[in-house]
């Protein structure tokens, strides 16, 4: 009599990293706390002023006990799970609810291009909808706009005067500052944060001005 077959088990998920770094955070409300960053490898996107581009290939498999490993070594109790575009990689889900199961606090930093809705609802998603100045407008996803919690930030980077003002008919035409913390980010090197702070004033715009702290600190250096 022939044995039935055993079916094989299906292979562990594996998500492809381009690095693991302990940082102080740089931005949104977590901005100046300790963090773990795991950024992933591969975007679909190609923003014009990217500053994270060696991101865009490359990096490591890595399997998410491994990731889990690289983690716990850091010694901190947040992470940010970056790219890239970590949604770009499914398995990103399983890496998220892991940590939160860990007990980290858990921010995640996406496009805007892909659904948001699958994320563990305990992760506070950072929301990136692209301006025009961006050259990906048209990738935007504004479905995910009825989908933030208050728990959850949107961020907009802007390359100038229009991309400002386009930035404030987004807030206004979704409610965004009704659903989430709304950040207004200048571009590093090519909007000076003077001037965006004077637009934020002047219009008594519902949103908050974010200056990149790592870059502040370090610059363009990878990993910090």
């Amino acid at each position: 009599m022939t044995a039935p077959a055993v079916s094989a088990a299906p292979p562990a998920p594996t998500l492809r990293i381009t690095e693991i770094f302990l940082s102080l955070q740089g931005e949104s409300l977590e901005a100046g706390w300790p963090t773990v960053f795991v950024r992933l490898t591969g975007c679909p996107l190609r923003c014009r002023y990217c500053d994270t581009a060696y991101a865009f290939h490359g990096g490591t498999s890595l399997g998410l006990d491994t990731i889990l490993e690289n983690v716990a070594a850091r010694g901190v109790r947040r992470v940010c799970v970056t790219g890239g575009e970590p949604l770009a990689q499914p398995a990103v889900h399983d890496l998220l609810r892991l940590l939160c199961d860990e007990g980290y606090g858990v921010v995640l930093e996406t496009g805007g291009a892909l659904p948001i809705r699958d994320v563990d609802p305990r992760v506070v998603r950072v929301l990136d909808f692209k301006t025009p100045g961006s050259g990906e407008e048209e990738r935007n996803l504004y479905a995910n706009a009825a989908d933030l919690r208050p728990a959850d930030q949107v961020k907009i980077v802007v390359t100038g005067r229009e991309d400002y003002l386009w930035a404030l008919e987004l807030v206004r035409r979704h409610r965004l500052d009704a659903r989430a913390t709304v950040w207004l980010s200048p571009v590093w090197g090519l909007v000076a944060p003077r001037d965006l702070a004077e637009w934020i004033l002047e219009d008594r715009a519902p949103v908050r001005l974010q200056l990149q702290l790592h870059k502040i600190l370090w610059g363009e250096e990878p990993g910090r």
